[in-house]
């Protein structure tokens, strides 16, 4: 039996107004859909060992209640913490008492937006952060998030 028989629970939080993707502002964000991304990681969760809960809610204190109640049950989290990136102490407080590994990740490159844009106040609790790649960042903090729970061995 390998450490990846039995799925790390990884809890995926998404922010304001992802609900909306797809349909909001598509040449920023994309086409895809909320649904249609988790869809893709949790497929490629499965094969990381990774077995993902997925909330999304445009209120803050909904995001800080969703984090609170996965204390001692998730093992990490992935967060694209939208607007409240910029602004959320309670919700870089609540990531921070998890006390587990946290990726970052937004579909923009939020360097080469708007000045406002350009501070984090997650990124550096973060073990890392993906930013521009589109829908394609969510893969990308699925497989870093199974690498840094499930290191490779080298052969």
């Amino acid at each position: 039996m390998t450490d990846k028989d039995t799925p790390l629970p990884i809890l995926v939080v998404h922010g304001p107004n992802l609900n909306m993707l797809g349909q909001r502002e598509p040449d920023i964000y994309g086409h895809d859909t909320l649904d249609t991304i988790t869809a893709r990681m949790t497929t490629v969760a499965r094969d990381c060992g990774l077995a993902l809960s997925s909330f999304q809610s445009n209120h803050e204190g909904e995001l800080v209640d969703c984090i609170q109640s996965h204390m001692g049950k998730a093992r990490g989290v992935i967060i694209n913490p939208a607007a409240l990136t910029h602004t959320s102490i309670a919700l870089r407080d609540a990531l921070c008492a998890l006390e587990v590994p946290i990726v970052e990740i937004h579909l923009s490159n939020i360097y080469k937006r708007e000045p406002f844009r350009h501070r984090s106040l997650i990124a550096d609790i973060a073990v890392g952060q993906i930013s521009g790649f589109g829908s394609h960042g969510y893969i990308l903090a699925v497989l870093a998030m199974g690498e840094r729970l499930h290191p490779s061995t080298p052969a």
